[in-house]
């Protein structure tokens, strides 16, 4: 059964805390009286999210893929903060199209940065947690457990880093460290604004039933999250009506078959669709730091 704990004087760490969800997080958390160290890919804009806490706050900037830098991360912060309570894994992108035209190194991105990022993220901090006895919190996504159509990528993802996190939990709780998975449906984040830019994305998620197509506000979606910390809880649902939903993971498959042989060929026909690209400013950034490195590579050939 998940304990409540007192967060006041800890610390967090919020990966993806530049915008969005990873911002209203750390402010929840500071709300909570948490110090929390804020690590993402734009110095200037977690600058602009730690002036808005109302306790100490540290910036790194670092890449989640980057095992070197993530380890030098987490020691930075613990000189500077002491070993973290709670980690949270929430960054991430999405991308959007056919798999079969999708660009490899976006594709993989997605999946490096959702799957493989929350990995190195929890490699680098589970010794402080380990100390702390702390709570390590994994976003994933309904994608985890409805897998749909021109997500590839993100839904694989996802799926994976529910096992990921699942497979840590059974590993670390002799240890008194606890693992939880937090289930996301619609936030409003630029990245989910994106997807509505796109006439099929869009047009897929308007055939959802009304409660499964409505829009969260990203601080009502960090509350319910913030809570889940409290708790130390095991699965996180924003909405707490997605708990609901995981009764009838078996049927979503086939739900997602039906609807995509019905529709699917209609919005092809009716739409032009292109790839997406990384989606969301945060996803635009992603996709400006690859160039960057793709152009280092070529000059250094």
């Amino acid at each position: 059964m998940a304990r409540s704990w007192e967060l006041q004087g800890r610390t967090a760490v919020v990966t993806g805390a530049a915008r969005g969800l990873g911002a209203g997080l750390a402010r929840h958390l500071s709300r909570r009286g948490m110090r929390v160290a804020l690590l993402g890919r734009e110095h200037a804009t977690l600058a602009a999210v730690a002036d808005t806490l109302g306790t100490e706050s540290h910036i790194v900037e670092v890449d989640v893929t980057d095992d070197a830098a993530m380890r030098r991360a987490a020691e930075d912060i613990t000189r500077t903060f002491g070993p973290p309570s709670v980690v949270v894994a929430n960054a991430g992108v999405a991308e959007g199209g056919p798999f079969e035209s999708s660009d490899p190194d976006t594709w993989r991105r997605v999946v490096e940065v959702n799957l493989v990022g929350s990995a190195v993220t929890a490699r680098a901090f589970l010794p402080g947690l380990r100390s702390t006895r702390g709570y390590f919190l994994q976003v994933a996504s309904t994608a985890a457990f409805g897998s749909a159509p021109m997500m590839s990528a993100y839904c694989a993802s996802k799926a994976g880093v529910e096992a990921f996190a699942r497979s840590l939990r059974a590993e670390v709780a002799h240890r008194g460290v606890g693992v939880g998975v937090a289930y996301l449906h619609w936030t409003d984040t630029d990245m989910v604004r994106d997807v509505d830019d796109h006439a099929v994305l869009r047009e897929l998620r308007g055939h959802m039933p009304a409660p499964a197509r409505r829009v969260y506000p990203v601080d009502r979606v960090a509350s319910w999250l913030t809570r889940g910390v409290e708790r130390r809880a095991a699965s996180v649902y924003a909405p707490p009506w997605l708990r609901l939903a995981q009764a009838g993971r078996p049927f979503f498959p086939v739900v997602v078959d039906l609807l995509s042989r019905r529709e699917l060929p209609r919005l092809m026909r009716e739409h032009e669709f292109e790839q997406t690209g990384l989606l969301g400013t945060g996803g635009r950034v992603e996709e400006a730091m690859m160039g960057h490195s793709a152009a280092g590579r070529e000059k250094d050939r």
